[in-house]
């Protein structure tokens, strides 16, 4: 296991265990699945409650830290249509 670093646009970087990606997944599911549906208000809840485990489970860089973000994450006000553009065809979280 090891560590990813994670970006959150707009707000900086945090450390991550490998070892946290299957509960992040899960959220990542289901923002897919809001996506797909059009649900903005769901969409947006669940991308709140992705980022805010992240900033839980992460921890924090130095904002002069140059360390290269294996996965970048949209700011918590980011519309669909941008979200949507930053996705792979497995969503946000790779795996």
């Amino acid at each position: 296991m090891g560590d990813m670093i994670v970006r959150i646009m707009g707000e900086g970087q945090v450390k991550l265990s490998d070892s946290h990606l299957p509960v992040l997944n899960r959220l990542d599911d289901e923002l897919l699945a809001e996506m797909e549906n059009g649900d903005g208000p769901g969409f947006r809840g669940t991308l709140a409650a992705l980022l805010a485990k992240v900033r839980e489970l992460g921890a924090p860089l130095p904002d002069d830290s140059l360390e290269p973000s294996e996965l970048i994450l949209p700011s918590p006000d980011a519309t669909l249509e941008e979200v949507r553009e930053l996705l792979s065809d497995d969503g946000l979280i790779p795996g």
